[in-house]
């Protein structure tokens, strides 16, 4: 029988922050595909990568986790400038309502409500798991980009599950710093929207699976609403992030992302 977890473990309240990356919505169409193969694997990746980024966006957002022994849910609520500014807040569950994460450029800094105390979050944590899901800090914030740190190219178009898809197999550059030896992200054929994701690790075995649903319409904007993770060594586990609001038009001040927007 499952149990709901109600001690956050150590380091993982920073991760609040990360959900920026997944926040921030582009406000492009998109894109049209080109003959050119390199080219048009280019402008599906940057067509994935942009879709949820924008100039600023409020958000509210609830994440499920689900582990072998216990399972949790949180509800966020998120203010967004672009990639590197935000400002999250737990909404429930009431042990950690309150608990806020600021970030602005490389910088992050947690405001926990119990103790009325900011602490800045190391590089060191990083790599901790996100409030106890099958996200890391470091996935959730991270500001690479697939075409940027990949060599990449189409390896499959036609037809799957009744769908028209087509897969961008993607391998880390040298110099990249990507901890994964392979993705391969699949897309719907008309219109670019992201279907799949395949993580491997350096020895080319899965690690891990994330899948996009519940299309829906957000103001002018349609977008996957729930993104899936299951990691592919526990496969009855899985996190689960849904968005409830969306809100691209809500005039955001720069003084939302201060020190002391983080503490109030």
């Amino acid at each position: 029988m499952e149990r709901t977890e109600t001690q956050p473990r150590r380091g993982l309240i920073a991760g609040v922050v990360a959900l920026t990356a997944v926040i921030g919505l582009a406000a492009s169409t998109p894109p049209r595909a080109v003959a050119d193969e390199t080219l048009d694997a280019r402008t599906l990746l940057d067509a994935v990568d942009d879709i949820y980024r924008g100039q600023q966006a409020y958000a509210e957002i609830e994440m499920s986790v689900k582990t072998e022994h216990w399972s949790r849910t949180l509800r966020i609520e998120s203010w967004s400038h672009g990639t590197d500014k935000s400002l999250m807040r737990i909404l429930s569950p009431r042990k950690e309502k309150g608990t806020s994460t600021l970030r602005s450029g490389k910088d992050i800094w947690n405001y926990l409500p119990k103790v009325k105390r900011v602490i800045k979050l190391p590089s060191s944590m990083m790599s901790s798991s996100w409030m106890g899901s099958h996200f890391t800090n470091d996935d959730l914030v991270k500001e690479s980009r697939f075409t940027e740190d990949f060599d990449f190219k189409i390896s499959f178009r036609g037809k799957r599950d009744g769908k028209d898809v087509i897969d961008i197999s993607c391998l880390p550059k040298r110099n990249a710093a990507v901890v994964w030896g392979k993705v391969v992200v699949t897309v719907l054929a008309d219109g670019y929207m992201p279907v799949k994701s395949l993580y491997y690790d350096e020895d080319m075995k899965l690690a891990r699976t994330m899948t996009f649903s519940g299309i829906k319409q957000f103001g002018t904007r349609k977008l996957p609403s729930v993104m899936l993770i299951v990691p592919a060594d526990k496969p009855k586990e899985s996190t689960r992030v849904r968005y409830l609001k969306l809100d691209f038009d809500r005039d955001i001040p720069d003084s939302t992302f201060s020190l002391r927007a983080l503490r109030r």
